[in-house]
């Protein structure tokens, strides 16, 4: 197989929706790859144009490392100005663009074009302004998630939105997929906490949405590029809202014999008006896992473990730590424990974060969902997916936001063995249905990429996906921004319905919106 062809792993292969990520896009490049790289070179240092095979092959894919594809050329800019050439140049010769940012992400929204550029923002690295009065930071989109919150302890705040990968993602990637982490239950996804981004239109334009106030006039377009999976525009500086460290902090550990019994004990606390910061769940897969990774004293003996922090001032905590206590206990917990102190807060959560890499060790891969149901269903699903993972002979490891109904199974596989990729999708494929079918959607935080695009049919009529291609249009007329990627064409959707009805005539007719 070519290196330029897009691949999936060795021994499997490619789904059609997925494989589009690697086809030419509708509009042919007009300049070859020799002619694309020199004048690129008029644009940024020679050494910042990545051609070369070897050079290329670290930008092949991003956290869904199931696919990969070779692009084109690399581009590393390092100021604004080349941004926008570096856009203009792509849109006047038809050459689709993929912005990049730390590759962290799961669903294969940094996916590369094998006729494309990739933008990478790596050298866009620097904290631009903190005002702590305003309680706001300016930041560059390479800027890491974790350092925003390094940089401005000095002054008691820090960022909220906490990815499990919060240590190497970026904030540009952050806006991408509107991320969220273990405290969004309480502070909210990105979405919530970013005042204003600055991007760079597919034809070069600089544009500014939101402001320095709590709002603006208009349409929320804020809220619509969080999220938007790089198909709007470049994100090139973000003003993000910064969150004060509350005076205390303390974790409730609760283990449980049951799986849906910890499930319930998600609703009940929710349902006694208490927000806690942060209400994650792990199984018993993903707790020994972690605990043998991390070795933070996890009940390796339980089906389930509740990690549940409050925050707060000293008194409301200390009333809400009472609370919960009994609620899980009520709920049939085994084991309830509190932090004694911040390290053993700390502990806790360093369990939490270190469990997708710690499952990794269990497999020689794993294939990490992301869907999000009502909490009230917490325990159907949970029990469907320990079903399904008997039905398919994979194992799963369940690690995911309780709090909020987002869900995050890790399938664990083996992409060594012929055929088992293509059943561990399968089976994913089901997980994103009965998420659906309990009321839920298919991403919370992950985004759809290539990875989720089957499943967009199921969750949106094909009227509501011509808005969504209405909204692309509107942004990138020539549809040259990361194509291929999180919204399929209504006329794809309608052939995996099979609708009988549907006459050649409306297929037409719905074709035409979309191109």
């Amino acid at each position: 197989m070519s290196s330029e062809q897009f691949v999936a792993t060795e021994n499997s292969t490619a789904r059609p929706d997925q494989a589009i990520a690697g086809k030419p896009t509708a509009h042919k490049p007009t300049l070859d790859k020799a002619a694309l790289v020199a004048r690129l070179r008029q644009i940024i240092p020679g050494d910042a144009v990545l051609y070369d095979e070897e050079d290329l092959r670290p930008y092949e894919c991003d956290g869904l490392s199931a696919y990969r594809q070779l692009p084109m050329i690399v581009v590393l800019p390092s100021t604004l100005e080349q941004v926008q050439a570096i856009m203009r140049l792509c849109h006047q010769h038809s050459v689709p663009v993929i912005a990049r940012g730390a590759g962290t992400g799961l669903s294969g929204g940094a996916t590369p074009m094998g006729d494309g550029v990739v933008l990478s923002l790596a050298k866009f690295m620097s904290i631009l302004n903190i005002d702590p009065i305003a309680r706001t930071a300016v930041v560059q989109p390479g800027v890491r998630n974790l350092a925003i919150s390094q940089a401005v302890a000095a002054h008691r705040l820090y960022y909220a939105p906490d990815p499990s990968s919060q240590i190497a993602c970026t904030i540009g990637g952050n806006v991408a997929e509107n991320s969220g982490g273990v405290h969004c239950l309480k502070y909210g996804l990105t979405v919530h906490n970013v005042r204003k981004v600055k991007l760079v239109t597919m034809e070069g334009d600089l544009i500014t949405l939101g402001s320095d106030a709590l709002d603006s006039s208009g349409y929320d377009l804020l809220a619509l590029i969080n999220g938007s999976e790089g198909m709007l525009g470049v994100v090139v500086e973000v003003t993000v809202k910064l969150t004060p460290i509350p005076e205390r902090a303390q974790v409730v550990l609760a283990a449980f014999d049951d799986v849906e019994k910890a499930g319930i004990a998600v609703g009940e606390v929710i349902a006694a008006g208490i927000i806690p910061a942060g209400l994650e769940m792990m199984d018993k897969l993903a707790i020994q896992a972690a605990e043998d990774f991390a070795h933070v004293g996890y009940p390796t003996d339980a089906e389930a473990i509740l990690l549940c922090e409050l925050d707060g001032t000293n008194e409301e905590v200390s009333e809400q730590i009472l609370v919960v206590r009994e609620i899980m206990q009520q709920c049939g917990a085994t084991e309830v424990r509190t932090a004694r102190d911040e390290a053993e807060r700390e502990a806790f959560w360093k369990g939490r974060k270190s469990a997708f890499p710690a499952v990794g060790r269990l497999a020689p891969d794993y294939y990490c969902m992301d869907g999000t149901i009502p909490r009230k269903h917490l325990p159907y699903v949970l029990r469907r997916m320990g079903e399904l993972s008997i039905e398919y002979e994979l194992r799963v490891a369940n690690v995911f936001h309780a709090g909020d109904g987002n869900l995050h199974p890790l399938i664990l596989y083996d992409a060594n063995i012929p055929g088992e990729l293509a059943r561990t999708e399968e089976f994913g494929g089901k997980i994103l249905e009965l998420c659906i079918e309990a009321g839920g959607s298919i991403t919370g935080e992950h985004g759809v990429g290539i990875e989720k695009l089957a499943q967009m049919h199921l969750q949106f009529s094909d009227e509501e996906l011509t808005q969504f291609h209405a909204v692309k249009h509107a942004f990138d007329p020539a549809g040259l921004l990361n194509p291929g990627k999180a919204v399929p064409t209504p006329k794809r959707c309608s052939e995996y319905r099979q609708l009988p009805t549907q006459t050649s005539g409306e297929q037409s007719q719905t074709q035409t919106q979309t191109n």
